[in-house]
């Protein structure tokens, strides 16, 4: 099995590390632990991406827990290491002004606090602990790909200066935009937040292992938790024969989640999507051509967006919405849609294909919003809906003090479970008919 989706296959066991630009800057570990005896845990974290290791590494080094995380195949094989290593002050998909319907202005003004702090959070680990991860330049752009878009996003704008008095976001329009930042096609203003950044998630992650390993973590690749159960107040995981005990279970692998794994997490998420394409390095010429004048991350505003930057080694990194179908993924036809649409948005590199390209699925709730809940001793993080490289952060955090029993905001992102998606099975044709519905009305509008 070449092409899991976590709809449909019961694990990922046995999969190979994805082929990412990411895994040739970084030299990967070839060193497996394994567990090797029965052994009694505070807590056993299942995942080993950025939330798993760094809530694990939170548990040890913040309230002296022992603990040990379980990874089905190797540290990097799952979304963490397959995402445009975005570094935003946003997840989920729900906009400041449905934040404010759904919650009231003082609750969604707590959560849009929330999503701020992952992007702080995450650059002071970046900061305390030396992280070489390829950090650029701090700024984040939401660019309108119409002039409707354009009226909206501004509106957007200036709902979320006035309800959330965000000093980290201004205005550029077509005229600044153009001059400073980047001249292509469909580009008509934009919104910067200057708390957000760009980044090689794979050394970021490879680090936070590192972080956990030497807070006294036992991290065990290659080692799917198989079955689970509960003597008492313990949860029994077995991994390779081995029954391991906590007395809790946390459950950290978002969209890589085994399908059946658990009761908690069973029907909670869509497993969505998403590729990214690398180019060789741009010559001085070719570079000058995009029209691009920043390092910044940019997204745009279509509503299968497409999210780009130019990375360290002036190669153009170029991503969007891939296959429905995890058994699709590996057609040849969605990596000419992608490039298609790179060469639409950069017509200057018309001849450039990918040097590089892959695929990895993000997890999007019901509701739309992220989900870190603990109860009964049992816990999950869920739902960044593809921006969980800083947010992830301050989950972990918050799903490090609930299973330390300590306090933590009383918010909808952490006081309320996932909802269950109805008929999660079929969801894929309803994802099928969305994508038809937003690719016309991405042309329209």
């Amino acid at each position: 099995m070449n092409t899991y989706d976590p709809l449909y296959h019961a694990n990922c066991k046995g999969q190979p590390l994805p082929s990412t630009y990411w895994a040739t800057q970084v030299k990967q570990s070839v060193v497996i632990r394994n567990p090797e005896e029965s052994t009694k845990y505070d807590t056993i974290v299942i995942g080993g991406g950025f939330t798993g290791l760094l809530t694990a590494y939170y548990l040890a080094t913040l309230y002296d827990q022992r603990v040990c995380v379980l990874e089905a195949n190797q540290v990097g094989f799952g979304a963490s290491a397959r995402n445009a290593g975005f570094a935003l002050p946003t997840t989920g998909r729900l906009s400041p002004l449905s934040m404010v319907k759904q919650w009231g202005e003082d609750i969604a003004s707590q959560v849009y606090q929330e999503y701020q702090s992952g992007v702080s959070r995450i650059k002071e680990l970046i900061r305390t602990h030396n992280i070489d991860c390829d950090q650029q330049e701090y700024g984040y752009l939401k660019i309108a790909h119409s002039k409707q878009a354009m009226m909206s996003l501004f509106d957007s704008f200036q709902y979320a200066k006035k309800v959330f008095s965000d000093e980290h976001l201004s205005f550029i329009d077509v005229e600044e935009l153009r001059a400073n930042y980047i001249n292509m096609p469909n580009t008509y203003g934009a919104i910067r937040n200057q708390h957000g950044f760009g980044l090689n998630p794979l050394k970021l992650l490879y680090t936070y292992k590192r972080m956990a390993q030497q807070a006294g973590v036992d991290i065990f690749e290659q080692s799917l938790a198989e079955r689970i159960g509960k003597v008492g107040t313990d949860h029994i995981v077995d991994v390779n024969s081995i029954q391991l005990k906590a007395k809790n279970l946390l459950i950290t692998a978002n969209a890589y989640n085994n399908r059946d794994f658990h009761s908690t997490i069973s029907k909670k998420y869509l497993p969505i999507l998403s590729s990214i394409l690398v180019t060789r390095p741009l010559s001085k010429d070719e570079l000058a051509s995009t029209g691009l004048r920043t390092n910044q991350v940019m997204m745009d505003t279509r509503t299968l967006k497409y999210y780009y930057r130019l990375l360290p080694d002036n190669r153009l990194l170029f991503g969007g919405r891939g296959a429905v179908y995890g058994k699709d993924q590996d057609k040849i036809k969605y990596q000419r849609h992608l490039t298609h649409a790179m060469h639409s948005g950069f017509p200057a590199l018309k001849s450039l294909t990918a040097d590089h390209y892959w695929h990895g699925y993000i997890a999007a709730t019901l509701d739309d919003h992220p989900h870190i809940y603990f109860k009964d001793n049992i816990g999950y993080a869920i739902g960044y809906c593809g921006a969980g490289v800083a947010f992830s952060a301050q989950a972990s955090l918050r799903l490090a003090q609930m299973a330390s029993s300590n306090k933590t905001p009383s918010l909808p992102i952490y006081r309320k479970p996932a909802p269950s998606m109805p008929f999660a099975r079929f969801s894929r044709l309803g994802q099928l008919a969305y994508y038809h519905y937003a690719q016309l009305k991405d042309s329209l509008f």
